[in-house]
């Protein structure tokens, strides 16, 4: 069974930074490409960085480029998503997924809420 939390979510301030975590059970981790989702209210999920499964290529999504790193620890089966430099625009309920099997599955989302 395929499980996925999210945490770290929280309030901060413009510029600030803060670190997402998405524990994951019920697959082998080490073996998948894992993403990181957002989607504020009213708007679309947007997809936000991926991570290979060697860890030897991320990529991100250009509007965040420069700005949030995306890692991973195979050991800990637990996906990571470091933001810094933080603007109003990002503020979106975050979201680890996993593409398994033909399926999307995702965690439950950790609300991320910046303010100036």
């Amino acid at each position: 069974q395929v499980q996925l939390v999210e945490s770290g979510g929280g309030l901060v301030q413009s510029g600030g930074s803060l670190r997402l975590s998405c524990a994951a059970s019920g697959f082998t981790f080490r073996s998948y490409t894992m993403r990181w989702y957002r989607q504020a209210p009213g708007k679309e999920r947007e997809w936000v960085a991926a991570i290979s499964t060697l860890c030897r290529t991320t990529n991100v999504a250009d509007s965040v480029k420069g700005r949030f790193t995306i890692t991973k620890d195979n050991a800990k089966k637990t996906a990571y998503l470091q933001m810094t430099s933080l603007k109003s625009d990002d503020t979106a309920v975050y979201y680890c997924n996993l593409y398994q099997g033909g399926n999307n599955y995702w965690g439950q989302g950790t609300q991320v809420t910046v303010s100036s």
